[in-house]
Parts: C-alpha cells; structure tokens; sequence
C-alpha cells in the first residue's frame, strides 16, 4: 500500500473565543451576513445562533473554541482544538 507523508505549510489562524467576533471578521473578511445587519443585531445573531464560518464546501458552525484557519489557497474554515493540536505546532511570532 502506498503511503504519503503530509506536506509542511505554514498556515494563519485565528481562535473564536466567543468574545472576539470582530477580529474574526477582520481575519476572515465581511461574511455576507454582517452586511445585513448593525453590528449590535449582528453580534445578538451570533451570540444566538453561532458563528458560520463560510468555505468552498459549504457553510459550517465554530463552537467558542475552535481555531479558524486560512487554508493554503485563501479559504476558511474551522478546526476543532484538539486536531489543530495533532495537526500543528504554533510558531513564535
């Protein structure tokens, strides 16, 4: 059987902790649904149904927690803590 070894690349990262919602903007850019909003009725909308994270597959759910990745080709998505853990080392910046 064929095995491969999973290429090293350097990603940018964010972690939603629940209270940075507009860093997580600024790192992701206007999600489509913040235009529609005031910024307070759009930080009610996230603290009631969650912060979706927008990638090429489709629109998924962070959980207070989660790291949320810039992939290699621009996109976003979120990871789970403890596979970012097994995935990636933090670089010192």
């Amino acid at each position: 059987m064929p095995k491969a070894t999973k290429k090293p690349v350097t990603i940018d990262f964010i972690e939603w902790t629940g209270k940075n919602l507009l860093d997580v903007i600024k790192f992701t850019g206007q999600h489509a649904s913040a235009t529609d909003y005031k910024w307070e009725e759009y930080e009610d909308l996230v603290d009631r149904e969650g912060l979706k994270i927008f990638t090429p597959g489709g629109s998924y759910m962070a959980t207070i927690g989660d790291m949320i990745i810039r992939g290699v080709k621009g996109e976003y998505y979120p990871c789970k803590p403890d596979i970012f853990a097994q995935t990636y080392d933090v670089l010192d910046t």
